[in-house]
C-alpha cells in the first residue's frame, strides 16, 4: 500500500467515525437490518440455512473433499476421524469449496502454535469465524496489534490475578446458591439450571449489569454468535439483528448511567464498563458504536461460551469415565489439574480463523496472500504428537496445561484465569455435595462449527452420604459408595 491509499484510508476510517458517532448504535444496527433486507429482496436471496444429513465416514471421503466445516460434524460424533485423517494425512489442508468459502485447515499442535503467534503472517482480521457476520461490527479479538493490544489493556484489569483472588469469594457464593437450589434423585437440565446460571451470575457481575436481567446476556451471546453465515449455526438474520439492537439499547443506557452515577460522586466499580469508561484509549467508545457492540459481543461471548461448555464438558466426561470420577473423590486434590483436562478435552470454542497477510510457505504448502487460514484447537488439543493417548480424558494427565483451549501468543484468551477459577470452585462444591452426577441419555450438541457444546443434557445428582464420627457412629458395615 503506497502513501496516497494511507491517506485516503485514514481519511475514509475519520469520516466513518464521524457519522458512527452521530447515529446511536442501535439505529446503526436498525438501519444495517434494512440493508440486508433489501438486497434478499431486490436479489431474490434466502437466508443460508443448513440441513442435517448424515456425515459419510472420514475414510470414505477423498482428501481433497474433506470438510471440517460442517455445522453437524461435531453433533454427529464424526470429528475425531476427520480431524485425525487430516492430522496423519494432510496436516496443512486445502479446502476449495465449503459454503464457507475456500480455507486451508491447519490441524497438528505446533502448526496451530505457530500460526497463532505470527500476526505477522496471519491477521485476525476483519473476524475470527469462517464466515462474515451480518453486521460489520469490531472487536480486539479480531484486531492485530498495536490496536489489539491498546484495547485488550484497557479492560484485562478486571480478571488480573489480585482482583480475581477479591473475587473468589463472590463466585464461591454465587455457585452455592446455584447448586443448593438443584432437585436431588431426579433429572433436570444441567445446561440450563447450572452451566447458563452460573456463568450469567458471573456476567452480569464483571458487567456490572442489572442481576435480574442476567439471562440476556446469555442469550444475547448465543443469538449473535450463532448465525448461519458465520459458523453454520440456527440464528435466522432477522433473530441476530433483533438481539444486537436489545443488546445495544441496554447498553447504551448502563454506559450513560454509569457515567451520571460517576458524576455524582459515587465510587467507580471495577467491572468492565468502567474500566471502559476510565482508561483514555477507551472512554470514547460509544462515540464509536460499532466497535462499543463489538467489544461487548466479545466479552459476553467470550465469558459464555468457554466456561459454560466446560462445566457442561467435564461432567459428561467424568460420567463416560467413572474410574477418574472414582480417582477424583479419593484425592480431591486433582481438581486443579483436572480443570485443566477439562478444558483440553472438551475445547469449547472449535478454532480461530486467520488471513494471510502475504504469500507464505507453510507445513510444505504455498498459501498464498487472501487465503483464509483456519487453526483447528479441537484437533491440536487431541493430537497425539503433543498428548499421549490424547482421546482418554485422565485427570492427573502431567501435561493437561498445555492445551491449546485457550489460544497462544497476542491472542491468548484474556480470562483464562477466570474460567479455570469458577471451573474449580464448582468442582470443589459439587464434591462436597454430591456423591453421584449421571448423565441420563444422550445430550444434545449445539449446531455450529465454531461453538463446541451443549444445548441440553439431563442430569440426575445423588447425595453425599454424611459420614458419622467415631463416637457417634453405631457399629456397623461401612455404607458402600457408588460412582
Amino acid at each position: 500500500m503506497n502513501a496516497v491509499d494511507n491517506v485516503l484510508d485514514k481519511a475514509k476510517l475519520k469520516v466513518q467515525n464521524k457519522v458512527q458517532a452521530t447515529i446511536p448504535v442501535d439505529r446503526q444496527v436498525q438501519a444495517a437490518h434494512m440493508v440486508e433486507k433489501a438486497k434478499r429482496l431486490v436479489g431474490g436471496g434466502k437466508p443460508l440455512v443448513f440441513t442435517e444429513r448424515p456425515i459419510p465416514d472420514a475414510a470414505d471421503v477423498p482428501l481433497t473433499e474433506l470438510d471440517v466445516s460442517n455445522p453437524f460434524l461435531f453433533r454427529q460424533g464424526k470429528w475425531h476421524s476427520y480431524f485425525k485423517r487430516l492430522r496423519d494425512e494432510a496436516p496443512v489442508h486445502y479446502l476449495a469449496n465449503s459454503p464457507f468459502g475456500a480455507f486451508w485447515s491447519l490441524t497438528r499442535y505446533e502448526d496451530i502454535r505457530a500460526a497463532d503467534i505470527n500476526s505477522e503472517v496471519f491477521s485476525a482480521e476483519p473476524y475470527i469465524v469462517l464466515g462474515p457476520p451480518p453486521l460489520d461490527i469490531e472487536m480486539f479479538i479480531a484486531m492485530d496489534p498495536p490496536r489489539h493490544d491498546v484495547q485488550r489493556k484497557a479492560v484485562q484489569g478486571v480478571v488480573a490475578p489480585r482482583n480475581l483472588k477479591e473475587m473468589e469469594s463472590l463466585i464461591r457464593e454465587r455457585v452455592e446458591e446455584v447448586l443448593d437450589g438443584l432437585p436431588l434423585d431426579e433429572p433436570f437440565d444441567w445446561v440450563d439450571r447450572v452451566s447458563k446460571e452460573v456463568t450469567g451470575r458471573m456476567l452480569a457481575t464483571l458487567l456490572d449489569f442489572p442481576y435480574e436481567q442476567r439471562r440476556k446476556l446469555t442469550y444475547w451471546g448465543d443469538t449473535i454468535s450463532s448465525t448461519a453465515e458465520g459458523t453454520g449455526g440456527t440464528t435466522h438474520q432477522d433473530d441476530f439483528f433483533e438481539a444486537a439492537g436489545e443488546l445495544a439499547r441496554a447498553f447504551m443506557a448502563h454506559w450513560y448511567d454509569k457515567e451520571a452515577r460517576r458524576e455524582r460522586g459515587e465510587e467507580p466499580g471495577f467491572d468492565l464498563i468502567t474500566l471502559m469508561q476510565t482508561s483514555e484509549d477507551t472512554k470514547d467508545m460509544i462515540k464509536r458504536p460499532l466497535e462499543f457492540l463489538g467489544n461487548l459481543t466479545l466479552l459476553i461471548v467470550g465469558g459464555n461460551d468457554t466456561t459454560r461448555n466446560s462445566m457442561s464438558g467435564g461432567v459428561l466426561a467424568l460420567h463416560q469415565n467413572p474410574e477418574q470420577f472414582t480417582k477424583l473423590k479419593a484425592d480431591p486434590s486433582l481438581i486443579k489439574n483436572m480443570v485443566s483436562e477439562i478444558i483440553r478435552w472438551q475445547t469449547p470454542l472449535a478454532y480461530m480463523r486467520r488471513i494471510a497477510k502475504k504469500d507464505v510457505h507453510f507445513g510444505g504448502q504455498f498459501i498464498r496472500k487472501g487465503d483464509q487460514v483456519v487453526m483447528w484447537y479441537a484437533s491440536g488439543n487431541r493430537d497425539e504428537r503433543q498428548f499421549e493417548d490424547p482421546d482418554a480424558f485422565i485427570i492427573d494427565r502431567k501435561n493437561a496445561r498445555n492445551h491449546i483451549s485457550f489460544g497462544f501468543g497476542t491472542h491468548r484468551c484474556m480470562g483464562n484465569r477466570l474460567a479455570e477459577m469458577q471451573l474449580r470452585i464448582l468442582w470443589e462444591e459439587l464434591l462436597a455435595r454430591f456423591d453421584k452426577i449421571e448423565v441420563v441419555g444422550e445430550p444434545t450438541h449445539v449446531q455450529s462449527n465454531f461453538v463446541k457444546g451443549y444445548e441440553k443434557m439431563m442430569v440426575k445428582l445423588t447425595a453425599k452420604v454424611e459420614t458419622e464420627s467415631a463416637d457417634e457412629a453405631p457399629v456397623a458395615s461401612p455404607v458402600a459408595t457408588t460412582v
